[in-house]
């Protein structure tokens, strides 16, 4: 990859990042399609709601594949309380599994190994999974590197004048894809580490900028 002046300022965006908050071993779960099933639940909330759902899922001994699309929808929304929306994810969860289990077989790695373009263009096709979702399927679940978007990240990237307020995500994804080398493991933490500054320094309301790991850049 040729240099560029914004892939060296992303690149000191990344160490800065990296020497003040370290590894922060996301996404935290247990089997690939428990980073699926959580991708989903955690559409606008917490990811402590999406812990106590997901517990809640283990408890019922229906976290895999087969056992959660054969649940009624009823009974899913039910389980799923804690993630809020409850009714409209567990609609959203039966389409991914919906995908899964009758295109796929149950199989992650068969939906992956189509690569990026295809595998993201199969996910983006469910209703209910946007391109945020999408990408950390891909990048979490699958270790396939695909830049995941957030809030967070436009912010801070608006604020220190990387982009414009007015940014979306498809070209603040395309900001990352095309001036970083593709590494899922990269990408992993990047992205993770966007979310952290975001959470304790670069706030909505009131930003720490003072004490921002940032400041200057």
């Amino acid at each position: 990859m040729v240099t560029s002046p914004i892939n060296e300022l992303l690149n000191t965006v990344y160490h800065r990042l990296f020497q003040r908050f370290g590894p922060q071993g996301w996404w935290p779960a247990d089997t690939p399609f428990e980073v699926c099933t959580g991708a989903i639940l955690t559409q606008n909330t917490s990811w402590k709601n999406v812990r106590r759902a997901v517990a809640r899922l283990k408890e019922a001994g229906v976290m895999a594949p087969e056992p959660l699309y054969s649940l009624p929808v009823e009974e899913l929304a039910e389980l799923i309380r804690p993630a809020g929306y409850y009714n409209i994810k567990a609609r959203r969860l039966k389409n991914f599994l919906d995908l899964l289990v009758n295109r796929f077989q149950s199989d992650l790695d068969a939906l992956f190994s189509s690569g990026l373009e295809s595998a993201r263009a199969t996910l983006l096709s469910v209703k209910g999974i946007g391109p945020e979702t999408a990408d950390s399927m891909l990048l979490y679940a699958g270790g396939i590197p695909s830049f995941v978007v957030d809030a967070y990240t436009i912010r801070a990237l608006a604020r220190h004048d990387i982009v414009t307020g007015e940014a979306d995500y498809h070209s603040v994804r395309d900001l990352f894809m095309e001036n970083l080398p593709h590494d899922a493991a990269l990408f992993n933490e990047f992205h993770a580490l966007w979310v952290r500054v975001g959470k304790e320094f670069c706030k909505k309301g009131k930003p720490r900028c003072e004490e921002c790991p940032l400041k200057g850049v």
